[in-house]
């Protein structure tokens, strides 16, 4: 073996530029780190080619002193922690001191600055030597301008492993995206061989917030997302999440930021995929952009050399916190939600109207904000969720609900003429128009209270409901919509009724390590109360002895296995109650009612009136779309009215 030696700086800076700097973007986001770190308020970045050539990036923060401009350079030379109680609490973005030193060893690096209190500014270059560090006068206002040229200029191994300029400055983009994103008070610009690709001003309001969202996120995303604000036990959890019907094909545009820094966390994948669990349709993702706030103690953020994951002292509090929040938030959405981000995009809107109003709901009780005022939602997507209140419930008993679906999938006719809700007729129209003088609130609302979904007209191919409302012409999916409204009803029943076990007539015996086997002893209460009754027989033996009587079909053995390899990933399974939904989901198919079954008038409106009053109701539980609206704009367009 060779003898054991100090390595050069040289060479330990190359090392660790290996874990910081993967290509242009990785750079790109260490330096747009420490200028927000410094108070940045504006950040201009200049690139050539893609960044491989040219990378410059000027802030108007603080700046450095010219006697630790070349310390800046050094490895683990940084201002931002001191001590080890400094590294448990980080506020800041960076705080390893290793960025500047990886980045200057494979680059020719140029670091101009000035402080406030300095008459003239200092420059320091370096060009991927021994720190070498010259130092030289300049002029520069306040602030700090970092230019690195020629990347990987002394590493032709790692240059090779570039792509094509148009690759590379889709990840450069990339990057300043999620920090544009992550610190609206900063006004970022981005020029690309001289062309101005981006240009945000700071962002003062929660309007100028959403219109920075909508310029970098695309202006249908908020015009189809759900304001968050929810905050509980030291976690506050703000921002946006789309309807399941604006899926992606790719996890492309979901954005989580914890206390500003941007992460992708395997916890919180699972927290927000558990509550699009059974409204997103098959191998879609969701869309998001999202920002939890907490003790800056509670989560370590040094446990990744880029600092893109981060471990919670409290996991299963935070996927806990996350999941509700987004799930509740999902299922307060209702028709007249989307209706006000129809009429504003028909009437040509950007953002919300603050004259906005909810429409009025079955039984009288608006159907806006859950556990707010009847004022205009804080978006110009589909309101917001506070986490306070309670979905609304059907103005029918749910006894007489179960009797008239009943007599429906039946074939039957209405299973009672004088119910305790009268169900709507058509009834004719003024002949008045949405127009932009009008409002959203009166295109909404309507004068005599009409309801979200208008009254039925007509069905088509025994499939479909046409419905006419002022906005427009509603089509409904029968089955898809009184499938979900089933579906919820049996979820509400199980819950009122708790999980009924089933002993198992011969234990199922499952060998497990000692890990799992010690944690499903641990968990064993948690378990009982799902309906699954497991008792450790063996320091590495687990004997099934009781499941769910929905599930008494189901593999014993293959359910504890997932169960506990949920249990040991984040904390917390749903397995038992996935699986239970499901059943639930097939059953509640298989009693919904059927295409070409003739529905009378009364029927379809009740059917529409049970549809506002549901949960997820613009979704059946496959993810399929219920609903969808023509609106009056549409429609001219079409038969080119008013030109």
């Amino acid at each position: 073996m060779p003898s054991i030696k100090l390595l050069s700086p040289r060479l330990a800076n190359q090392i660790a530029a290996g874990e910081v700097v993967e290509r242009p973007a990785s750079v790109l986001k260490e330096l747009l780190e420490n200028a927000l770190d410094a108070g940045a308020r504006r950040v201009d970045v200049d690139i050539e080619q893609g960044g491989a050539r040219l990378l410059r990036v000027r802030d108007d923060g603080v700046g450095i002193p010219e006697t630790e401009l070349p310390l800046a350079l050094s490895r683990h030379a940084t201002s931002k922690i001191a001590t080890l109680d400094d590294l448990e609490a980080v506020a800041s973005l960076g705080f390893r001191g290793e960025a500047l030193a990886s980045i200057s060893s494979v680059s020719r690096l140029t670091l101009t600055s000035r402080t406030e209190e300095q008459e003239a500014a200092s420059r320091v270059e370096v060009e991927g030597r021994d720190m070498d560090a010259r130092v030289s006068p300049a002029a520069h206002p306040v602030g700090t301008t970092v230019e690195v040229r020629d990347l990987f200029f002394n590493t032709p191994a790692r240059r090779k492993f570039l792509r094509t300029e148009k690759t590379e400055f889709g990840h450069v983009e990339e990057v300043l995206r999620r920090q544009a994103l992550g610190r609206f008070d900063t006004g970022f610009t981005l020029r690309h061989n001289q062309k101005v690709v981006h240009s945000l001003r700071p962002a003062e309001t929660e309007l100028d917030h959403e219109r920075r969202v909508g310029s970098l996120c695309g202006q249908k995303f908020i015009d189809n997302a759900v304001v968050i604000d929810a905050e509980a036990t030291g976690l506050r959890l703000r921002g946006w999440v789309a309807l399941p019907t604006f899926s992606r094909s790719q996890a492309d545009l979901q954005y989580f930021f914890v206390n500003g820094r941007v992460i992708r966390d395997r916890l919180v994948a699972h927290a927000v995929r558990q509550a699009y669990r059974d409204v997103l349709y098959n191998n879609r993702h969701p869309a998001f952009v999202l920002y939890l706030d907490l003790d800056p103690a509670n989560v370590d953020v040094n446990v990744h050399p880029t600092k893109h994951e981060v471990r919670f002292r409290d996991g299963r509090l935070v996927h806990d916190f996350i999941f509700r929040t987004l799930h509740r938030a999902l299922a307060d959405v209702r028709p007249d939600d989307h209706f006000r981000g129809a009429v504003a995009q028909s009437l040509g809107r950007e953002g919300g109207d603050p004259g906005m109003q909810p429409a009025a709901m079955p039984g009288g009780q608006p159907a806006g904000i859950p556990g707010g005022s009847a004022g205009a939602p804080a978006s110009g997507g589909y309101g917001g969720y506070q986490g306070n209140g309670p979905a609304q419930s059907s103005p029918w008993a749910a006894r007489d609900q179960m009797a008239f679906y009943q007599s429906l999938s039946e074939g039957g006719g209405p299973a009672h003429a004088d119910a305790s809700a009268p169900v709507a007729e058509p009834r004719p129209y003024p002949q008045t128009r949405p127009t932009p003088a009008m409002g959203a609130s009166a295109a909404v609302e309507g004068e005599n209270g009409e309801p979200p979904l208008g009254y039925a007209i007509a069905q088509l191919h025994g499939i479909y409901i046409l419905a006419q409302s002022r906005q427009g012409m509603i089509i409904v999916d029968m089955h898809a919509a009184h499938e979900r409204i089933t579906y919820e009803r049996m979820k509400r029943a199980l819950d009122a009724e708790d999980l009924t076990s089933q002993p198992l007539l011969v234990p199922v015996s499952v060998a497990v390590s000692q890990k799992e086997a010690g944690l499903a002893e641990d968990y064993a209460g948690e378990l009982a109360t799902l309906g699954l009754v497991v008792e450790r027989i063996g320091p590495e033996t687990l004997a099934v002895r009781q499941l769910p009587a929905l599930l008494r079909g189901a593999d014993a053995e293959q359910l504890l296995r997932d169960v506990l390899a949920d249990l040991i990933a984040n904390g917390s399974s749903d397995r038992v109650e996935a699986q239970t939904h499901e059943l639930l989901g097939t059953m509640a198919c298989h009693g919904s009612v059927r295409a070409n079954r003739q529905l009378t008038i009364p029927e379809m409106n009740a059917l529409l009136r049970d549809m506002e009053a549901t949960e997820r109701s613009g979704q059946c539980n496959h993810g399929r779309p219920t609903w969808t609206l023509v609106t009056l704009p549409e429609l001219d367009k079409l038969f080119l009215r008013g030109r």
